[in-house]
This record gives structure tokens, C-alpha cells and sequence, in this order.
């Protein structure tokens, strides 16, 4: 298991980290991989599309614009990224479902929840930089998370064990 605290401690020149406060809602808390990313707002058939392809152990990154009016994932589409061996998902936005979720076996941060779902138009960007929190999120990259919160490195770093 691996601590963010000691990955900064250890790699501080080479991390961002994000200022964000995002809440922990997947089962979950702990969760690394390469980002792959969606830009959308307000509408999740990109995130949908991304989740239902193999994962190979990547965290998927939404910019969701930090709206909150809309959720862009939900207990089905955190599914889909189970089955596809996802890692983990960080949604700049809302998400709903949060009891279902809590139970999944997935890594979820986002930044709350709201229970209206959201438009279909697929409309957004695959696989693009993200930016906020002060971090750039490229695809690629590697994101690390815990409790404490979320960090990014260019490059996988060797991972600190804690406790």
C-alpha cells in the first residue's frame, strides 16, 4: 500500500498535486494508474464509451468543469469500468448512485453528487489535457491517490510502501 504523503516526501519535484477537496465514494480509497482522460460538460456518452473499453489498470480523469448540476457517472457506468479493469475515476463534477458505489470495488473521487442525470450528445474531447486543481492531467501520465489526495507524476514512480 502506498501513501501519498511518503510519494511527496519522496518525489516532491516531479509530483503535482491537486488542491481540489474531492470526497472518496468508490470502495475504493486508494488507487493509481494512467490517466486517460474525458473533457465534457454536462453530458457523459464519452466517459460512457471510455469506460466500456479495457482499462488495463488506468485511472480515467473527467473535467466536468466542476459543475455540479448534472451527474456524469452513476452505478452503471462505474460497473463498466469494473469489468474493464479500470483502476479508479476522478470527476471534476457530480456523480449519483453514491450508496450503489460505496459497495463497488472501484476507486471514485469526485467533487459531490447530484441525482439528475446527464445529456447524451456526446459531445467533449477523449484523451486531451485536463486542467484544475492545479494540475495538468495528461493523458498518459500517472496518477496516484489516497485519503489525502491526489498527485501526479509524468512518469510511474516506484511505489513507497506505508505502514
Amino acid at each position: 500500500m502506498f501513501a501519498t504523503a511518503d510519494l511527496i516526501d519522496a518525489h516532491e519535484a516531479v509530483l503535482q498535486s491537486c488542491d481540489l477537496q474531492f470526497r472518496d465514494f468508490g470502495g475504493r480509497t486508494r488507487f493509481h494508474g494512467p490517466i486517460r482522460t474525458v473533457a465534457c460538460r454536462e453530458d457523459n456518452v464519452l466517459v460512457r464509451a471510455t469506460l466500456s473499453r479495457p482499462g488495463h489498470g488506468g485511472v480515467l480523469v473527467i473535467d466536468g468543469g466542476g459543475l455540479l448540476h448534472r451527474a456524469l457517472v452513476g452505478d452503471v457506468i462505474a460497473g463498466l469500468a469494473i469489468e474493464n479493469g479500470w483502476a479508479g475515476i476522478v470527476v471534476n463534477g457530480a456523480i449519483r448512485d453514491a450508496a450503489a458505489i460505496a459497495a463497488m470495488q472501484i476507486g471514485l473521487k469526485a467533487l459531490g453528487t447530484n441525482p439528475r442525470r446527464c445529456a447524451k450528445t456526446g459531445v467533449g474531447a477523449v484523451d486531451v489535457p485536463v486542467a484544475f486543481g492545479g494540475v495538468i492531467f495528461t493523458p498518459g501520465a500517472h496518477l496516484y491517490t489516497d485519503e489525502d489526495g491526489i498527485v501526479v507524476s509524468e512518469q510511474a514512480l516506484e511505489i513507497i510502501r506505508s505502514g
